[in-house]
C-alpha cells in the first residue's frame, strides 16, 4: 500500500499497513497489562453488580479476602483468561479503529473539532465491542461463578451453545453497544483533548511523557466510566442470566429500579470502578502510545530523536 495519508508527521515515513500493524500491536499489548493488573477488582465488581446486595468498599474487600481464603490466590484472577482472549483483539481493535476512524473524519485537519473527536471515540468503541462480544459475555460468566461450573474458557462456550443456544451469546448486547458510545466517546475525547492542552501549554514533545499520559487516561477513564456505568449494570446482569430473569434491556432497567433504586442500583460498584478505572485506563493509553511511538520510531525512516525532544511540527 501506499504512503499513509496521515497529516501527523510522524506518521510520513509508514504505509497505513505499517500504520495499522504497529497500532494493532500496541493495543493489544496495552489491554491485556491494563486489565491483568486491576483483574481481581474487576471480578469483584462484577458480583456485586449482578446481585441484589448493596455495595461497600467494606464488603469488597471481604469479598476479596473470603476468595483468597475459600478458593486460593489465583482465584482472585478467575476468569482472566477469558478477559485475555477478549480484551487482546479488543484494544488491539479499538485503538487502531480509533485511530482509521480519526483519518476517515478528518480529525486532524478539522482542528481537532470536538463533534468528530468524541464521534471518533465512539465508534471505536462500537466497532470492537460489536467484533469481541462474546468473549465479553464468557468472561462475565467465568467471573461470578466457581471454577466447579466453568473450568475453562472453552467449556463456558460449549456449555452456553448446548444449553443457552447461540442466541445466549449476544445477551445484553443491546445495553452494551448503548453505553459504549459515551464510555468510548468521552474516554478518547478526554484523553485526546488533554494531551492537545498539555502539549500547547506545557511540553511540545514528539511522544508526551508516561506519567502524564497516565494520569491523562486516569482521568479519562473516570469519566467515559461514569457517564456509562448504568448500562454496565444492565448488561452484566443480562450476561449473567440464566434463568430468564432479566430477558431484555428495558425489563431489566424496570426491575432494577423497582428493586433498587437508581443510586444502589445503576451505580452499584462505581466506587471500585473509580479505583480500577483510573488504574487500567490510565495503564491502558500510556503503554498504547509509547509502545505504538517506540514501534513506528524503529522502522526505516523513523525519528532517530529523543522520545520526549520536542518536535515544533508535533500534534
Amino acid at each position: 500500500m501506499g504512503k499513509s495519508t496521515n497529516l501527523d508527521p510522524k506518521l510520513k515515513h509508514l504505509t497505513n499497513t505499517e500504520v495499522v500493524l504497529t497500532s494493532l500491536s500496541a493495543g493489544a499489548i496495552a489491554g491485556a497489562l491494563a486489565k491483568t493488573t486491576i483483574a481481581p477488582l474487576d471480578r469483584t465488581k462484577i458480583n456485586f453488580q449482578i446481585s441484589d446486595r448493596t455495595y461497600s468498599t467494606k464488603k469488597a474487600f471481604k469479598f476479596l479476602l473470603k476468595t483468597l481464603k475459600e478458593q486460593g490466590f489465583f482465584a482472585l484472577w478467575r476468569g482472566n483468561s477469558a478477559t485475555m482472549a477478549r480484551i487482546v483483539p479488543y484494544s488491539a481493535i479499538q485503538f487502531t479503529a480509533h485511530e482509521q476512524w480519526k483519518r476517515v473524519l478528518k480529525v486532524d485537519q478539522n482542528n481537532g473539532s470536538n463533534e468528530r473527536l468524541f464521534l471518533a471515540g465512539a465508534l471505536a468503541g462500537v466497532t470492537s465491542q460489536a467484533l469481541t462480544y462474546p468473549f465479553d459475555l464468557a468472561r462475565a460468566r467465568m467471573a461470578v461463578t466457581h471454577k466447579l461450573q466453568y473450568s475453562s474458557l472453552k467449556e463456558v462456550f460449549h456449555k452456553i451453545y448446548h444449553v443457552e443456544g447461540l442466541k445466549a451469546f449476544w445477551r445484553g448486547f443491546i445495553p452494551t453497544m448503548v453505553g459504549v458510545i459515551p464510555y468510548a466517546g468521552m474516554s478518547f475525547f478526554t484523553y485526546d483533548s488533554l494531551k492537545r492542552i498539555y502539549r500547547e501549554h506545557v511540553d511540545n514533545a514528539f511522544v508526551i511523557h508516561p506519567l502524564a499520559s497516565m494520569l491523562f487516561g486516569a482521568v479519562a477513564g473516570v469519566i467515559g466510566q461514569s457517564t456509562s456505568y448504568p448500562f454496565d449494570i444492565v448488561r452484566r446482569r443480562m450476561q449473567t442470566d440464566t434463568t430468564g430473569k432479566y430477558p431484555n434491556m428495558i425489563r431489566t432497567i424496570i426491575y432494577v429500579y423497582k428493586t433498587e433504586g437508581i443510586k444502589k442500583g445503576f451505580y452499584k460498584g462505581l466506587s471500585m470502578n473509580w479505583i480500577k478505572g483510573p488504574i487500567a485506563v490510565g495503564i491502558s493509553y500510556s503503554t498504547y502510545d509509547n509502545i505504538k511511538d517506540s514501534l513506528r520510531m524503529s522502522l526505516p525512516g523513523g525519528s532517530k530523536q529523543s522520545r520526549f525532544t520536542p518536535h515544533l511540527d508535533s500534534q
